[in-house]
């Protein structure tokens, strides 16, 4: 199935308008307000299209395309729109605000009791989780530039004031999120001797080496990294000393919320939003650490930087978390590549050390930040090829691309889902579980970011036609009737077999594909791979075409206007279009190169033939 961004993206936001919307108006279902990670990601399947795709723009609604607004027709019409959206955003912030007036970040009911007879308390619900304050940080970004634009272009008193508070909200959310994305990075340090060490020399050395030679290659590979974390982390997190001891094994990420202990930011300017003790252990997980570099990336993004949307604090905020967001990419990318030979991330699936857990879903978590960095330092060919290779893997695997057997137990790979225990929990009650349903969308996702960096045509190839399967997988787990109608997820659509998996609304996975889809476009908009060898091929073509083209012009012209002068002007401007296209587009080139000669051939065999009869 060919993916469409434009017509599937027009789908999503139909579907979202019918289900979210009356009459304009936000509509609020049993479960929302409950979390402010699925709130957020509701909105952004309506924002990020909006603020990152210029057809989809709804900022200027004298531009607002004519589909765009069949689309969103529930919604309102196209003046009213952006006020009804700037009425649904100011709701989310006022619903997510605490009692003084801070913003809030609940987990909500996607925190899970770890036992059938525990459940989650309300106090532990309003707990704040890492996967809200990343989302929040892409709402807050896409919401500021919304209203940078949109408030140019009203001059309505009402919808002004509306404006003005929701971006003096939106401001505080942003500053709040940033802040607590600083105070749940952590860098956990323990003794190669302890299980959580014998379990990485396990992971990284994949049983080929003495622990100790493992040991030694560890402290070599990652001396840069420790002398940049003793130096330079100072903000929002404390090291522990034996970070020094080279003889000592490190991790580093993000934790699922705000760690314990963590020092509260205060060398801002202006007022710092309410900042709440942290439980949660120093105990990085992959799966957060992913969740948090998605989310910071877009603070220096071309928009972001362009449109001015940070202010003095959240720059300097912005910088501190760069620098963890560096970090991170790299110690989890050397990791995945440890050795010489196999890396540790190809031998499937993935063990994380802390919590003794393994999964299809961790190895795509670690693979997801090797495309984080392979982005960062331009990946050379063998890296990308043995990344494609790891992609095509785990869509095996995760029955994505192959058939479901009979009582698979992959099945619980999209449901019920891989959960987590969250270390530290556990301090406010009874232990907290979280889930993961999002396997296929965030392979999708990991495969068109890969397709969008790679430069060589075999392997963007692969990558194209695994994200043409993976998407036709997740684009028939559509809900079919009831509530959610074209919105995710049905699992049974597609394993028919998986009895006791019932569809069930997910602005999880919904928001992933309308990223994978954004992302889509963003390639479909890059110049295609340019092949050497074929604009050889198409440099000779047209050597040959010009040269006859030229020998043609020779010949004796009936007229100005006649049928072999019109043929002669037309075979001409068939080759300046080819030679303009030659260095970026040489198929095209070589095929606008063929029909040329073969006229030039037609002529040269009719005049021939002419020149026989007389």
């Amino acid at each position: 199935m060919q993916i469409k961004p434009r017509q599937h993206l027009l789908d999503i936001w139909r579907a979202t308008a019918r289900h979210s919307f009356d009459d304009g108006k936000l509509v609020w279902k049993d479960t929302d307000g409950l979390s402010s990670v699925a709130d957020a990601e509701r909105l952004l399947c309506l924002l990020y299209p909006a603020t990152e795709v210029p057809a989809f723009r709804l900022d200027q609604p004298d531009t607002t395309e004519r589909d765009v607004l069949r689309a969103l027709d529930g919604i309102g019409s196209r003046l009213e729109i952006p006020p009804n959206l700037i009425t649904a955003l100011t709701q989310f912030m006022r619903t997510h605000t605490g009692p003084d007036d801070s913003p809030t970040f609940a987990g909500g009911h996607y925190f899970r009791p770890s036992g059938p007879d525990t459940e989650v308390t309300h106090e532990q619900s309003q707990l704040g989780v890492v996967d809200s304050y990343s989302m929040s940080v892409t709402l807050c970004l896409a919401t500021l530039g919304f209203l940078k634009v949109y408030e140019t272009t009203t001059t309505r008193p009402e919808v002004r004031r509306a404006v003005a508070e929701l971006r003096e909200a939106t401001n505080s959310r942003l500053t709040a999120a940033m802040i607590s994305l600083l105070r749940s990075f952590t860098v956990n340090v323990f003794d190669a001797e302890s299980e959580q060490g014998k379990r990485l020399i396990q992971v990284i050395g994949q049983h080929r080496q003495s622990d100790r030679a493992v040991l030694q290659q560890f402290s070599r590979r990652f001396r840069p990294l420790r002398a940049t974390i003793i130096e330079s982390l100072t903000r929002g997190i404390q090291v522990d000393e034996s970070i020094r001891d080279e003889s000592q094994l490190f991790e580093c990420g993000w934790a699922w919320g705000v760690v314990r202990d963590a020092p509260r930011v205060t060398d801002l300017d202006g007022a710092v939003p309410g900042q709440p003790d942290g439980i949660a252990d120093r105990l990085p997980y992959v799966y957060f650490t992913v969740v948090a570099l998605d989310g910071i990336q877009d603070l220096f993004s071309d928009r972001t930087l362009t449109l001015g949307l940070l202010d003095a604090d959240q720059q300097k905020l912005a910088e501190a978390l760069r620098l963890r967001w560096e970090l991170s990419q790299q110690y989890w990318s050397a990791v995945a590549r440890f050795g010489a030979d196999r890396w540790p991330l190809e031998d499937l699936p993935w063990q994380t050390t802390g919590l003794r857990l393994e999964s299809e879903y961790f190895s795509l978590t670690v693979a997801a930040i090797l495309v984080h960095d392979l982005v960062r330092r331009k990946a050379t060919d063998d890296d990308l090829t043995r990344t494609v290779a790891i992609m095509e893997r785990l869509a095996d695997r995760g029955r994505v691309t192959s058939r479901m057997t009979r009582d698979d137990p992959v099945i619980r790979l999209h449901n019920p889902g891989v959960t987590m225990p969250l270390a530290g929990s556990e301090h406010s009650g009874a232990p907290l579980l979280w889930r993961m349903t999002d396997f296929s969308a965030q392979l999708l996702k990991r495969i068109i970011q890969l397709a969008e960096l790679s430069r060589n045509i075999d392997a963007q190839d692969r990558l194209l036609r695994l994200a043409e399967q993976t998407f036709e997988h997740l684009w028939n787990r559509r809900i079919e009737e009831g509530e959610g109608i074209d919105l995710w997820d049905n699992a049974q659509a597609v394993y028919p077999d998986a009895r006791g998996a019932p569809q069930r609304m997910s602005w999880s996975i919904t928001e992933r594909v309308t990223e994978c889809l954004v992302a889509a476009r963003n390639l479909y908009e890059q110049q295609p791979i340019r092949s050497p060898e074929l604009a050889q091929l198409a440099r000779e073509l047209l050597s040959e075409a010009t040269h006859l083209f030229g020998k043609e012009q020779l010949e004796a012209s009936d007229s100005s206007d006649g049928s072999r002068a019109r043929a002669m002007r037309s075979l001409e401007s068939r080759l300046d279009r080819a030679r303009g296209l030659i260095d970026e587009r040489p198929a095209t080139a070589f095929a606008l190169a063929l029909p040329v000669l073969q006229e030039l051939d037609t002529l040269a065999q009719a005049r021939g033939a002419a020149a026989q009869e007389v």
